[in-house]
This record gives C-alpha cells, sequence and structure tokens, in this order.
C-alpha cells in the first residue's frame, strides 16, 4: 500500500466530515466551518488516500492558513484515520504542509495541540516545533488545555542570478584571490 497526497476541496468535504467525526469525537468541527476552509483563498488543504487493490480510501488529512504576504501560517487541523496511525502518515502531511508554508515565505507555523495527545506533541517536537504556553480548557467539552507551538520555518534557498549556476557563486572575502 502508499499514500497519495493531493489538494483537498469542497468535493472532499463528505470523506472529510466522516474522518472528522471519527478523529475528533467531542470537538469536530461543523460541516459549515469546514466548507469555509476548503474555500478559504488563503487555506491550503491536503486529503491523503490509501491507495490498495481495492481502491483508494481516505486516511488522512490536514490544513494550513496562510494569509497571503504574512509572515505567519497556522496548522489548522491534522487528522490521520485509526487504521493509518503509526505509518508515518502524520509526518508526511505536516512536511507537506511545512513545506507550502515555506513556498510561501513564511517564517513562522503556529498550531496548537492538546495537552492529553503526547503521540502528537512528539511529532511536533521532533519536527522542530517548540513549546510557547497553555491555553487552558481550550478543547471544549472535554475542558482539555492547548500546548502552542510554533516552528521557525527555515527559508527557501536563493535562486542563482540568470544564467548562473549555483556552483558558480564562490565566496570571496576581502583579501582572496578569485
Amino acid at each position: 500500500m502508499s499514500w497519495s497526497l493531493r489538494r483537498a476541496g469542497v468535493a472532499d468535504l463528505d470523506a472529510i466530515m466522516e474522518l472528522e467525526h471519527t478523529v475528533f469525537v467531542n470537538d469536530a468541527w461543523s460541516a459549515d466551518m469546514m466548507r469555509a476552509e476548503l474555500s478559504s483563498p488563503h487555506g491550503y488543504y491536503l486529503v491523503a488516500t490509501e491507495v490498495d487493490a481495492d481502491g483508494a480510501t481516505l486516511a488522512g488529512y490536514g490544513g494550513l492558513f496562510a494569509p497571503s504576504r504574512s509572515d505567519d501560517a497556522d496548522i489548522q487541523t491534522i487528522a490521520v484515520a485509526g487504521h493509518a496511525r503509526g505509518r508515518g502518515l502524520g509526518r508526511l502531511l505536516m512536511q507537506a504542509l511545512i513545506e507550502q508554508a515555506r513556498q510561501q515565505d513564511v517564517t513562522q507555523v503556529f498550531l496548537e495541540v492538546r495537552a492529553d495527545n503526547p503521540v502528537a506533541i512528539t511529532l511536533y517536537r521532533s519536527l522542530g516545533f517548540e513549546e510557547l504556553g497553555i491555553r487552558p480548557g481550550y478543547y471544549q467539552p472535554d475542558d482539555v488545555d492547548a500546548i502552542v507551538m510554533r516552528l521557525t520555518v527555515q527559508p527557501r534557498p536563493p535562486m542563482p542570478a540568470h544564467g548562473q549556476s549555483p556552483l558558480d557563486q564562490t565566496d570571496q572575502h576581502p583579501g582572496s584571490i578569485a
């Protein structure tokens, strides 16, 4: 089996909402909220499907909110189906969302994670996120705290000057012979 990532759209709403209600039993978003996210010009949502001999099954999704010309972005949501957990899909989705943020020249990505979700917290730390603080009772109706985390995004490497290969660029220091 293999994963396939693609950009999500409103046509994916029913499948996303089915997984949303499975993963976030007590605090799922409404279909209207998710539709607005999928339709937003500032949103970048991905769906992950698992492809096997029987076809493709939704295995996860994730979303990034990154307003144009903003230095900041937010991971809005990420969900992985039970059958796909522990197989690297959450990491794959996060890496793809972070790369999209990088392509948009974002310098910081923020997220909130349930304080009672150590697997997700460990994943985010391994990707370079650092804890900034706590939002008490953020997740309702469970009254669970949110840990606010931030990733400083490394910029894209600069493009070489027109007609110049990256290999043509040399470090020249005063007094050096080029």
